[in-house]
């Protein structure tokens, strides 16, 4: 039967308004009568899986101990809706007029679906919808009801706390947004009272990224079954996973009031045409063969370009975001149920609340810094359907940002740990191979920023790492001072500056080479003489080349080459003592620590602002250290507030 539409609901109004229409369940429409009384006796005969019974169990042994706000972790396909719909019976009366149950969900398709499992569970009970423009008696023996609606005007005024022995609210981990809190302040739930109704919440990603603690309205966790033991226990499908470098850049995305990434900012970075040819291209090569595919994106922008480049490449891709009209969008949802396209794009749309067990292979052209995100997508796929082995997750990672999650980090896996065709199984023994390598001495494996650092000036002076490209262009001993400056000393201290422009427009970097010659004592206020231009070439050897052929025919050989036998020489005296203020009164060079060309060089390095470049390199280093802590500070928080566990919520 195709799913519950808005026209479907609006057709059966008065099936929802017993009370008010003077209805009596023979005047129920044929179709939907016969439609509740086969799906009942489907229902009722189900046999409850061992940890759907457990999950019970817990929740009956909570109450008994005088708890009443309950809540249940459960992963994404383990039947939450079948447990919950269990305990309405379960659950007895606190008194013999509080026999009423209140079902509170967010969005339109966990109304619906809670509709239909309630009434195949409950065939003779008396069920309402309270959603849009249905409006429900508040005295029906189970009422499914929109948050939004519930809130709308007074219509919360009409259900009587006391006449209500639970309410049951879906994907919980919205408890504590303000509508949810003033319904359970109407029903006594904002603290726990001995005389209110049992709460109980149901959720797969049982916690928060945005700061709000659960605990002010669930007071205990009593259950929780993660999917990956789901899946090792073939409770749920099996599920293999790729990942795929997209060249996306989101490094200098920034952060929502959530934590995760800003949408627009992240949009930019992600929807770019060669991002999106990468992912239909690494669907095409891995998943072609997959006949339900579900796609992530960013936003409506990258919905509409991804899903125009699934169809440039012949792929019947189809889409679904929050403006789809509800009608189109069920019409979409049940041809894709049907298997009848391939490719269903969308943002944001299902990641909650869906339930489409024949989707195959899930694609995540979103990155997300969520692990309840991440879980909350690939879940889409995980549910079980005939002729489905697997589900195939294609994690198109970005340029790795502190705190990104990707589908190895759910294995505890750095996030760009690439793999291929990897099964659960297989991402838990890569897990386990690494740990293995990191509990190595010699092991080096670190997700940290790096940098070069320098103790001092002495230690960026003595680092002669910058001088091997351009000695290995040039004979002559050219000293680099800064990423972009080289100097090469000739006499009197005269000197080449040869230094790189930055590029302007759509003109490339230059190179330019001065000449700064020194000036007798007392010819000029300045040492030295306005620099005269020597050279500009558009490569750096270009520029080595021509300053060495000038250098040659102004400045004596013995001086400019670093193969003189002088350089391979002791330090002078004064060079010593000009090196060693530098350093502390227990650090000082002698003369067999250094020859006299390296002293020469660093001389060289601290004339031409080695002191100022060490102040910046230190400031920098200092400034990333702060980014790197405080990023880890928040990614460590995040991942706190969604670690799920059975025990107390703190308020």
């Amino acid at each position: 039967m195709p799913p519950l539409s808005a026209r479907w609901l609006l057709s059966t109004k008065s099936i929802w308004r017993l009370p008010a229409m003077r209805c009596h369940r023979r005047e129920f429409s044929t179709s939907f009568t016969a439609f509740a009384t086969s799906a009942s006796k489907v229902l009722q005969g189900i046999r409850l899986r061992d940890y759907q019974e457990e999950c019970i169990q817990s929740v009956l042994s909570s109450l008994k101990h005088g708890h009443k706000r309950l809540g249940i972790s459960l992963a994404t396909g383990a039947g939450k809706t079948v447990i919950f719909t269990q305990l309405i019976d379960r659950i007895k009366p606190s008194s013999d007029e509080a026999d009423q149950t209140l079902i509170l969900a967010h969005r339109r398709e966990l109304v619906e679906q809670a509709a239909r499992h309630c009434s195949a569970a409950y065939p003779n009970k008396r069920i309402e919808i309270e959603m849009g423009n249905i409006h429900a008696s508040g005295a029906a023996d189970i009422t499914i009801a929109s948050i939004q609606s519930i809130n709308s005007g007074d219509r919360i005024s009409k259900y009587n706390p006391s006449r209500f022995k639970l309410v049951l609210v879906d994907e919980a981990h919205h408890i504590v947004a303000p509508g949810y809190l003033r319904t359970l302040e109407h029903f006594g739930l904002d603290q726990k009272k001995t005389d209110s109704p049992t709460l109980i919440g149901v959720s797969a990603t049982f916690s928060r990224t945005d700061g709000l603690r659960l605990g002010a309205a669930i007071d205990e966790i009593v259950y929780h079954k993660d999917y990956v033991d789901m899946i090792g226990d073939k409770w749920l499908s099996d599920v293999i996973f790729t990942t795929v470098e997209s060249t996306a850049d989101i490094s200098k995305v920034g952060s929502g009031s959530n934590g995760d990434f800003q949408t627009r900012e992240l949009s930019s970075a992600v929807n770019t045409e060669q991002v999106n040819e990468i992912t239909v291209r690494s669907w095409l090569a891995k998943a072609s063969d997959r006949k339900s595919t579900l796609v992530f994106c960013v936003d409506l922008a990258h919905v509409a370009d991804l899903t125009q480049t699934f169809r440039r490449h012949g792929i019947d891709a189809r889409f679904v975001t929050g403006d789809t009209p509800n009608i189109e969008r069920s019409q979409i949802l049940y041809a894709f149920k049907r298997q009848e396209f391939p490719v269903l794009v969308n943002c944001g749309v299902f990641t909650e609340g869906t339930d489409i067990p024949n989707i195959d292979c899930i694609i995540l052209a979103r990155p997300t810094r969520s692990r309840n995100l991440l879980i909350q997508m690939i879940g889409r796929g995980m549910r079980l359907h005939p002729g489905k082995t697997n589900c195939h997750i294609i994690d198109m990672v970005s340029s790795l940002a502190i705190g990104i999650v990707t589908t190895p980090t759910l294995f505890g896996l750095d996030p760009s740990e690439l793999v291929q065709g990897a099964s659960v199984d297989d991402m838990r023994r890569l897990k386990e191979e690494i740990d293995i390598e990191r509990s190595k001495p010699e092991s080096k494996l670190r997700r940290n920023i790096t940098f070069v650092e320098y103790e001092s000036v002495f230690d960026l002076i003595a680092d002669t790492s910058g001088e091997k490209h351009i000695r290995s262009i040039s004979q002559n001993a050219w000293v680099q001072v800064t990423p972009n400056r080289w100097i090469l000393s000739g006499p009197h201290g005269t000197y080449i500056r040869l230094e790189k422009e930055e590029a302007s427009g759509n003109d490339e970097a230059k190179y330019v080479a001065w000449e700064i010659r020194a000036l007798p004592a007392g010819v000029s206020k300045s040492p030295y003489a306005t620099p005269r231009k020597l050279l500009k070439a558009s490569t750096l050897i270009d520029a080595v080349h021509g300053s060495d052929k000038y250098a040659s025919d102004k400045y004596p050989h013995l001086l400019i080459s670093r193969f003189q036998s002088w350089r391979r020489g002791p330090p002078t005296d004064g060079q010593l003592k000009f090196l060693n203020k530098l350093r502390g009164e227990k650090d000082k060079l002698e003369a067999k620590d250094i020859t006299k060309g390296k002293a020469a060089d660093m001389i060289t390095k601290l004339r031409h602002g080695a002191r100022g470049r060490f102040a910046t390199l230190e400031a920098d280093r200092k400034r990333l250290e702060r980014q790197q802590t405080l990023a880890q500070e928040r990614e460590k928080a995040m991942q706190q507030r969604e670690r799920v566990s059975v025990g107390p919520l703190s308020a």
